[in-house]
């Protein structure tokens, strides 16, 4: 072997060797890529729950310092408990009470015959929210329909072949409950040409009975303004 071939062998040999380093040096950071890759949301998680544990703190901090200022027997402390009472029943985050009326609405019992639609004969979205506006007319001050309170925000409507309160799913027997003048908001309900006698025409079943009291809950879903803002 003369000195060319020399040469040329050792210069195989060390390019094979730079080869299988570098082989081995990219084999080795693909391996450890999915480990760094989870240190770094280890250590994302662990600020994560930092930040949640302070927040934690502040809200019952808050809550404390909110306890506290109402506890006070101080008139003014009476107002303002008074006047955020207030506040919260009209927004429908307190329960409340009063005279008012039970309304029971339910599908017709009829039997269906041969080729008859059977949509005639259930109650659907459009009923109800023709109850609510009539009551909301004699002057309704708080209103639920299964448990269910009603917002200036609440939808009720038609999923498929169920009604959505709030979206929740009711079903009939569907029982709205008011609070108001008792005798008002019967009247409006019964009055001829009105609402009741619409829907006794399809014999649908519909019932109203004035109460010296009724309970409706407070509004149990949450309450989120994106878009909206205090105008100062």
């Amino acid at each position: 072997m003369n000195k060319r071939q020399i040469y040329v062998a050792v210069v195989l040999l060390f390019l094979g060797m730079m080869v299988v380093v570098q082989f081995r040096s990219t084999k080795l950071t693909q391996q450890n890529a999915p480990m760094a890759r989870a240190q770094e949301l280890t250590s994302r998680l662990k600020e994560v729950k930092e930040e949640r544990d302070t927040l934690s703190e502040q809200v019952k901090d808050l809550r404390k310092k909110l306890d506290k200022a109402g506890a006070g027997t101080g008139g003014a402390n009476q107002a303002i408990r008074d006047e955020l009472d207030k506040v919260r029943m009209e927004a429908g985050l307190l329960g409340v009470k009063g005279p008012g009326v039970q309304v029971t609405l339910n599908d017709s019992p009829k039997e269906l015959r041969p080729g008859e639609d059977p949509n005639l004969y259930i109650l659907h979205e459009e009923d109800l929210l023709k109850v609510i506006n009539e009551l909301r007319a004699g002057g309704a001050e708080a209103l639920s329909i299964n448990d269910q309170r009603l917002l200036a925000s609440s939808e009720i409507r038609c999923a498929g072949n169920t009604i959505l309160v709030n979206t929740r799913k009711i079903v009939p027997p569907i029982v709205i409950v008011g609070t108001g003048n008792p005798d008002t908001l019967k009247s409006g309900l019964e009055i001829k040409g009105g609402i009741f006698e619409q829907l006794k025409f399809w014999g649908l079943q519909a019932d109203v009975q004035k109460k010296n009291e009724v309970a409706i809950p407070a509004y149990s879903g949450p309450v989120t303004f994106n878009y909206t803002k205090p105008l100062k």
